[in-house]
């Protein structure tokens, strides 16, 4: 048995605790996660289902910044999505501060893209809009996520399921941990601007961005839709 000491995970079930045993699938070994260095939380133990509850998009952070040891840990989780033939297509790069800077500076150079939306939003919002694409809540990290160029739809189609996945297992880890997130593709604009600044190879391109830090809001969940988005057939 490898056992890995440290961290403080070690009551229920958790979110990381699943993804802990999937890397022991994935690594062929036995891990024990009752006090993992890899994914420990450092917080109480939620089930996969109550941080599924829990998480959501959060638009204004603390200015705190976040640990590198808990970005790896976000990047552990994201690593342990399924794709197919296990191909991983996803990339991450992560922008922290000169790099945050230079990002939102970009952003704010995009807002301009949104004037054909306002009114959709509705007059009211317009502010509350422009500021947080401009300031993305100003969360000290944000994730460029990145899939490779390729004209194969199948591939194309494979790679954003895949990229979906991880982002959500990065998203419902940092949930569990205490870090708020929220991920967008307002980036979709001014994603060349982004990939140069960041250094992103020719060959990869830019689908979503993540702000990442602490939240200074506890948001109240919008209702979600059960019943109706089932067609169930014998």
């Amino acid at each position: 048995m490898l056992r890995l000491r440290s961290g403080e995970l070690s009551v229920g079930f958790s979110y990381m605790d699943f993804l802990s045993r999937a890397l022991a699938d994935v690594m062929g070994r036995n891990i024990c996660v009752e006090h993992s260095t890899l994914l420990s939380t450092g917080v109480g133990a939620m089930s996969v289902v109550d941080v599924m509850a829990r998480r959501h998009s959060i638009r204004a952070y603390s200015s705190e910044p976040v640990p590198l040891e808990l970005i790896e840990k976000l990047m552990t989780a994201a690593s342990l999505a399924p794709s197919a033939f296990n191909n991983q297509p996803w990339r991450y790069y992560i922008a922290t501060g000169e790099s945050r800077r230079k990002l939102g500076e970009i952003m704010v150079q995009g807002t301009h893209f949104l004037e054909d939306y306002l009114h959709v939003i509705g007059h009211e919002m317009n502010e509350w809009v422009l500021k947080w694409y401009s300031e993305l809540g100003q969360a000290p990290v944000v994730i460029a996520c990145t899939l490779p160029v390729t004209d194969d739809e199948l591939q194309n189609l494979n790679g954003y399921l895949a990229t979906g996945s991880s982002i959500q297992n990065m998203l419902l880890a940092a949930t569990e941990i205490g870090l708020g997130s929220c991920y967008l593709t307002f980036s979709y604009w001014v994603s060349d601007e982004i990939a140069k600044m960041l250094e992103v190879p020719e060959d990869r391109t830019i689908v979503a961005l993540i702000a990442l830090g602490y939240p200074e809001e506890d948001p109240v969940a919008p209702p979600r839709e059960v019943q109706s988005i089932a067609v169930y057939r014998d």
